[in-house]
Order: structure tokens, then C-alpha cells, then sequence
């Protein structure tokens, strides 16, 4: 399988469209939550506005009031054709995948399908936060198979946490993060390859979360898990929804290796009728004609990680930073600075900067922030400004 890298585009940085007025005249999460003084870099939304094709398919379907269930493979196929052009991976099959609401929902379903009450599934923390819930909310427990010291799956820690797994005889799956989130680590096939030899031999089942693969940094390769050796029995959830900024339009595909296609088919129907269908169209639209667009992303975030590492560097040098291969998202050390477990809660009390919180990702995750930097090169150097002033004013200061 050959990776085909993203390629310069035309496009304009779409990172440099609006300004920080324009973007507080939005209402959802990531500029809601927060009073009007808090500078949001937190959750998984961008600053961006919507590329072309996805306004376009988005207003044309209103204006035919074509808003009812989804039906059809149109999204499936244009994953496929994404996956064939961007990754050199032509074993997308569409009769092997469904769509569900999103990708967590999804998650929720997969397991489903190959796990039962009580039975454990395997994260790699510090990982997303919400697999946490997810998980215990569906009655599974949570095994944890921390990433190692680079921000790299353990292969020995994952092997222990699979043999323990399975010990009393019942079923097991791993929820994969690929690209991780929050380190932006892209695993590489030969780790992939190693899960899936390990997954094999221990009988546990692998539920990949590539919400993240067309978000790769230049010179990274994101490798499908279904696409390694090994991995027939595997499940995957894919979505246009973080490449493209397309939270709040829910859809996302469920994809299965060829041994787990009974298990697919077991999905209810009623599963399918969830996703919305302008969102549908919307994800299509994306895979199939917003990759100029997506380059365009691609070459604005990796101007910012070069541009938070210099803002670091000579505001916060005694903040760890190792720019991520994938994601729009940055994993910060900050343990040297001295703020507690929850740097997060420091940074928005002193500096009025809001951050995901560090221990919320679990296992890994004390002392550390995430920060999103999927805005522009202004309001990043502002966040960092005011990490910094945070940092300096006196916690007895603090409003």
C-alpha cells in the first residue's frame, strides 16, 4: 500500500478567514461554554469556514427540502475513493460498511456487536475522554495499556493488558485511537501490524477510532488499521467530520475487515436511520470534492505547529512540546511549570485561556493541557500570550 501525501493547493488558508469577531458570533460548544473574556482553544472544533463543495450540497439540498432519512451508499463510495486516492488503500469495500450516527455512537454499536456486560475493553491512555464513559456507560469496564514515554503504543504493556483480558475466558476488545488523540502520534503499519498479530493470537477484537486519518501533518502516513496484515477481523469508524469541521452535521461510516462482516450485518437497521441525512451529503461532498480545500488545512496547521513551538520556545520554555503527526490538536507538558495536575484550571482562572484538562485523558494525563490549534496564527499567539501571563500573576492575583 503507497500513501499518496497531500499536495500544495491553491486554496487560501482557510485558518486565516475570519477573524476572532466573526467567530464569537457562533453558538456552539467551543465559543458558548466559556464568558465572552475567555480565549477558546479547547475542544475539537475549527475555526474555519465550511469548504465550497459542503455549502454547496448543504444549500442545495435545503432548497430542494431534501432533508429526510439517509439512504444509499454515496458516502460509502466517496470514503472509498478518498481512501484509494489519499492513503493508496483500495480494500474499502462499501458492501462491508454502515452508516451510524457518529463515530462514538458507533464505537458504542461495534462494541456492541463483539462484546458483552462486564466483558473489558483495552484504551491507550492518555486517550480521547469520552471513551471512558462511553465505554462504562455501555456496562464494559475499562483495561488500561498506557502509551509509552514517547507517546507510542507499548507493545508489551498492550500484550499484558490482552492476556489479562482474557484470562476468566470471555470476550475483549481494544478501542484503538488512530491517530491518537491527544498526542497526534500516527501508528505505523508495523505497529499496527504488531496489534493485529496480537489481537489475532489472543482472540481480542479491535474497534479502530480513525476519526482523525485525513489530518496528517507533511511527511506522515496514516496506515488503516483494516488495511494491515491480520486485521480481517477488525472494525473501523470513519467520518469527514473533524477534516472538515462537520461536528455539529452527524454522520460517520462503520467499516469491517472481511471477517467481521457477520458481525456487521448483525447492526439494526434502526442504527442507520440516526445520521442525519444533509450530513450524509455533506461528508460526501467533502470526500469527494473538498480535498483542495482540506490541503489547504493541511499546510495552514502545519505552519501553526511551527509557529506554537516558536511561541513556546520564547514564552513558556519550560513547556514540553512534540508537534503531532496527525490532528489539529497539540499535547502539552506543562509538569515543570509547577500548576498542579490541572494546568488547564490555571490557565483559565489567571489567563482567561480556555484548554482541555490534562487528567481528563486519563492515565498519563497529569500536568498536561490540550490545546487546539485550528485557528489563526493570531489568536494562537494570543492564547500563548496569555498561558504565559498566566504563569507569571500570582495565584492570589486571580479573579
Amino acid at each position: 500500500m503507497t500513501s499518496i501525501p497531500h499536495e500544495t493547493s491553491r486554496e487560501p488558508n482557510p485558518l486565516r478567514a475570519l477573524t476572532l469577531d466573526v467567530l464569537r458570533r457562533r453558538t456552539s460548544m467551543k465559543w458558548h461554554t466559556h464568558p465572552a473574556d475567555v480565549l477558546p482553544l479547547w475542544v475539537a472544533e475549527m475555526d474555519v469556514p465550511l469548504a465550497e463543495p459542503v455549502v454547496r450540497a448543504v444549500t442545495e439540498a435545503l432548497a430542494l427540502g431534501d432533508t429526510g432519512y439517509p439512504a444509499g451508499t454515496a458516502y460509502a463510495e466517496a470514503l472509498a475513493g478518498f481512501a484509494a486516492e489519499r492513503w493508496g488503500w483500495d480494500g474499502l469495500a462499501v458492501e462491508r460498511t454502515a452508516i451510524v450516527p457518529d463515530v462514538m455512537l458507533g464505537v458504542v454499536e461495534m462494541l456492541k456487536l463483539v462484546t458483552g456486560p462486564g466483558d473489558p475493553v483495552i484504551v491507550n491512555p492518555p486517550v480521547y475522554p469520552p471513551f471512558f464513559p462511553f465505554v462504562e456507560h455501555l456496562d464494559r469496564r475499562i483495561a488500561e495499556a498506557p502509551l509509552d514515554a514517547d507517546g507510542r503504543l507499548d507493545l508489551g504493556v498492550l500484550e499484558e493488558a490482552y492476556r489479562r483480558a482474557v484470562a476468566g475466558g470471555g470476550r475483549a476488545a481494544h478501542l484503538l485511537c488512530s491517530p491518537h488523540n491527544p498526542t497526534g502520534t500516527v501508528h505505523t503499519a508495523r505497529e499496527l501490524s504488531a496489534v493485529a498479530e496480537l489481537a489475532g493470537r489472543y482472540g481480542v477484537r479491535v474497534v479502530a477510532d480513525e476519526i482523525h486519518a485525513p489530518l496528517t501533518a507533511a511527511g506522515a502516513d496514516f496506515v488503516p488499521y483494516l488495511s494491515v496484515p491480520g486485521a480481517e477481523s477488525g472494525l473501523s469508524l470513519m467520518s469527514a467530520s473533524k477534516g472538515w469541521n462537520l461536528a455539529g452535521l452527524k454522520a460517520a461510516l462503520a467499516v469491517a475487515g472481511p471477517a467481521a462482516a457477520a458481525d456487521l450485518a448483525l447492526l439494526p437497521e434502526e442504527v442507520g436511520h440516526g445520521p442525519s441525512h444533509v450530513g450524509v451529503l455533506a461528508h460526501t461532498a467533502a470526500l469527494s470534492e473538498g480535498t483542495a480545500w482540506l490541503d489547504a488545512l493541511l499546510a495552514g496547521l502545519d505552519d501553526n505547529r511551527r509557529l506554537l513551538t516558536a511561541l513556546l520556545a520564547e514564552h513558556l520554555p519550560g513547556v514540553e512540546y512534540r508537534p503531532g503527526e496527525a490532528t489539529y490538536l497539540a499535547w502539552l507538558d506543562c509538569r515543570a511549570l509547577g500548576l498542579g495536575e490541572d494546568p488547564a484550571s490555571v490557565f483559565l482562572e489567571r489567563g482567561r485561556v480556555a484548554l482541555n484538562s490534562g487528567p481528563d485523558f486519563g492515565t498519563g494525563g497529569a500536568g498536561h493541557v490540550r490545546l487546539n490549534l485550528a485557528t489563526s496564527p493570531e489568536i494562537l499567539t494570543e492564547g500563548v500570550r496569555r498561558m504565559a501571563s498566566a504563569v507569571r500573576r500570582p495565584a492570589s492575583s486571580a479573579s
